[in-house]
């Protein structure tokens, strides 16, 4: 007797209710811990976009006129809402994603600070007055909408990412389009849901899923203000020179590659430790993992066995199991690339400390593993250090002193995240003020900035001149108006001169 397994759809959420579309095109969902096809998502075609960009113009217009104290009250009924349903989104980020459960929670967690950042807007927003600046005249300034602003975002982290962006525009009165990544886009439309539920008028909020073309829609359509991306690279210099082509505010973040610094002075063991969390969290797919270890002098022998120790015990299982440190990688088509770069290294004559490219983990033979993977003698010409690998996969470059280790990461194109593990403040300081990197650890291996700050690279690592969250948050999602003011007594001549007015 055989039996019919019927699919989950994916739909998008427009306009306030979640739709198949009038699109015909639909591609499968993977879990890839196990590498099966979960669900089958709809994509949008033409008359799905226009449908939803229209109906975020009509709520933007009237959204953008809500008092911040209503605005504000639909914020903390939001961060309410994830917070009780911090189990069910994380589910849903491990089910497609497959990290495991417990980094899915404390990605979700740091989406959670941006909404408490967000729920202060009528602080964020306030603006500046100067009286008296001529006879009569005053001058005063404020923070106006976009309008309508787009959220493209990446498969690694379906619900940070999203929650980087999206209350931020919200809470600054636009109305906010998120097209999610096609590899995990369940999280989304509970998201969607989730805003739904705190009062946020239909239309604020919603959800589009597509590929390529959704995203040139996006790009190009002339009622869209301005996109948020964050992803690789090539596809963050793509979004923005056509966005902005297209006359749009776009911050684009791209990809990374990430050096830490470790000095002979430096607690050997914590720098070991925190090199493997931030190399192999996440299965390495993360713009702010730690792909190079540089090892400094005489710290090199005694570090990669330290890390090789730690590599080697990493619990690389189904992101859903209690013990599970690592999981899987995205798709198959990520597992060969990940594997083609280790061994080309290897062929270029590194080191192989840790080999993690044949990794079978039981059960789930049909999932897309890759092991932790050290690799050692690494040289700066081999693809292994010149590409984001983005799985876990560290390679460590050998040099004699700190002055090398900077020359080594101000040349290298990205300039997302860095770090140093000493114990010495001077290095610490030195280091700090040398790179040109955006965002700096002093031994802290992931330096993401708290909600209140802002977060982006340099360089290769962004395309725009604004961070996204915090305060650069707030002005990306809004533009300035200056009002200079005066208002005469009737009885008083006009004043009207043809000259420049001054005082």
């Amino acid at each position: 007797m055989s039996t019919t397994t019927t699919l989950t759809t994916i739909k998008h959420f427009i306009n306030g209710v979640e739709t198949a579309g009038s699109g015909d095109r639909s591609q499968p969902v993977y879990n890839p811990a196990t590498g099966a096809v979960t669900a089958e998502l709809r994509l949008a075609n033409r008359a799905d976009l226009d449908a939803t960009v229209a109906a975020a113009k009509a709520a933007a217009e009237k959204w953008g006129d809500f008092s911040l104290a209503r605005r504000t009250a639909v914020l903390f009924k939001f961060r309410e809402l994830v917070a009780a349903h911090v189990d069910e989104l994380a589910a849903l980020v491990t089910a497609e994603h497959g990290k495991v459960i417990s980094d899915a929670k404390g990605a979700i967690g740091r989406g959670l600070e941006v909404i408490e950042f967000a729920c202060g807007i009528p602080t964020l927003l306030k603006g500046d007055y100067s009286d008296q600046v001529s006879t009569g005249i005053d001058v005063f300034s404020f923070r106006e909408p976009l309008g309508v602003v787009a959220g493209i975002t990446p498969f690694n982290f379906p619900v940070m990412v999203p929650l980087w962006m999206a209350p931020m525009a919200i809470a600054t009165g636009n109305a906010f389009i998120l097209k999610p990544s096609e590899r995990a886009p369940s999280a989304s439309i509970l998201l969607a849901r989730l805003w739904k539920q705190a009062g946020l008028p239909d239309g604020v909020f919603q959800v589009l899923h597509g590929d390529k073309e959704t995203v040139d829609g996006l790009l190009t359509h002339p009622d869209v203000d301005g996109i948020s991306f964050v992803g690789s690279t090539p596809i963050a210099r793509y979004v923005h020179e056509t966005a902005t082509r297209h006359g749009k505010r776009v911050q684009a973040l791209g990809g990374a590659k990430n050096h830490a610094i470790i000095m002979p002075d430096a607690d050997l063991d914590n720098a070991a430790d925190h090199l493997a969390a931030a190399a192999f969290g996440s299965a390495g797919e993360r713009c702010m993992a730690i792909s190079v270890a540089v090892a400094v002098g005489e710290a090199a022998e005694l570090l990669v066995k330290k890390v090789e120790e730690r590599a080697l015990a990493v619990k690389v299982k189904n992101g859903t199991e209690p013990d599970a440190e690592m999981g899987p990688v995205i798709t198959p088509a990520s597992k060969e690339r990940i594997v083609r770069i280790v061994t080309e290294a290897e062929a270029a004559g590194a080191a192989m400390v840790v080999d993690g490219r044949d990794l079978v983990v039981p059960g789930h033979e049909d999932g897309f593993w890759v092991g932790p993977t050290v690799i050692d003698h690494v040289k700066t010409g081999m693809s292994a250090y010149t590409e984001e690998i983005f799985g876990p996969v560290l390679v460590v470059v050998r040099v004699e002193d700190l002055d090398e280790g900077i020359r080594l990461i101000n040349a290298n194109p990205y300039g997302n995240g860095t770090a140093i593990f000493t114990s010495s403040g001077a290095n610490a300081r030195k280091f700090q003020r040398s790179v040109t990197v955006g965002m700096v650890g002093i031994n802290v291996p992931l330096p993401v900035p708290v909600a209140y700050h802002s977060f982006g690279g340099w360089k290769a690592s962004l395309f725009g001149d604004k961070h996204i969250y915090g305060p650069e948050g707030v002005s990306f999602y809004t533009r300035g108006k200056v009002v200079t003011s005066r208002w005469p007594e009737p009885t008083h001549a006009s004043g009207a001169s043809y000259n420049f007015p001054s005082n």
